[in-house]
């Protein structure tokens, strides 16, 4: 028998609700026949479906007096988190839509995989008066999809905690700091480009074509993103709109969110 996989998520504040969880929890369902588990760190498991397993928030254990907690999601690399050591887990964030099968994330050979967040994004030109700074976020990874054995990467959590002043200080968001651990332990691996996508750059046309051909799921993808704007909760909503992009039909994107 397969042993099963875990999809890990994670909810505190009151940005994202239940609801997200749930909706999440069935895409998942639908995309993914290998057994698996569901497990969802959150703060309030009210509402949450029985088929979650709704755990609580794992503690980044910082120093007494640092109670900055942004960078929350390293606790995710925790060596002991929720029990879990040794198993394979693919996290996912609560932004976004599974609209394919979830089974090659798991397929792909290596230790550890991540979405390079430049590939959710047009070309940045002006960056590169800065080449050095440039090749950084060049490599850095977008820690909306990513796959690891729990355990097996608590250098990053231990590198965080050595000197959390240092970190915030040094890096803008705890994804290039990741990024920056996973590179120097030779572990920083990318999904292969197209398979999570962005909404914004990836399916709505470019500009004025906007205006004649509504959003569309290029070929290949498996997972959308709402990296930068519009947020996913907007483009849902009705919002998002700019005199430059129309968002148009998205009766496709509603279908795979909604179930």
């Amino acid at each position: 028998m397969t042993e099963p996989v875990l999809i890990l998520t994670m909810k505190w504040g009151t940005i994202y609700g239940a609801e997200d969880v749930n909706r999440l929890y069935r895409q998942v369902k639908r995309h993914l026949a290998r057994p698996h588990r569901f497990i969802c760190f959150t703060d309030d498991a009210k509402g949450i479906d029985p088929g979650v397993e709704a755990l609580a928030l794992p503690e980044l254990g910082l120093p007494p007096g640092h109670g900055d907690t942004r960078w929350r999601k390293l606790a995710l690399f925790r060596h002991d988190l929720g029990g879990f050591t040794g198993m394979t887990a693919l996290f996912l964030d609560l932004d976004l839509v599974v609209v394919d099968d979830l089974q090659p994330f798991f397929d792909l050979p290596g230790e550890f995989f991540i979405i390079r967040d430049d590939d959710l994004f047009r070309s940045k030109p002006l960056r590169k008066i800065n080449p050095e700074r440039d090749r950084f976020l060049n490599s850095v990874g977008n820690s909306s999809v990513f796959r690891y054995e729990i355990g097996a990467h608590s250098y990053i959590l231990d590198a965080y905690l050595d000197d959390p002043k240092a970190a915030t200080g040094n890096y803008e968001i705890s994804q290039q700091f990741q990024s920056a651990q996973l590179a120097e332990q030779e572990n920083l691996h990318y999904w292969p480009r197209g398979w999570c996508v962005s909404f914004k750059n990836d399916c709505v046309p470019w500009n004025v074509l906007s205006y004649f051909s509504d959003p569309t799921l290029p070929e290949g993808a498996k997972i959308v993103l709402f990296a930068g704007a519009p947020k996913m909760e907007d483009v849902f909503a009705g919002r998002g709109h700019k005199w430059y992009r129309r968002i148009g039909k998205i009766d496709w994107l509603r279908k795979a969110w909604q179930g």
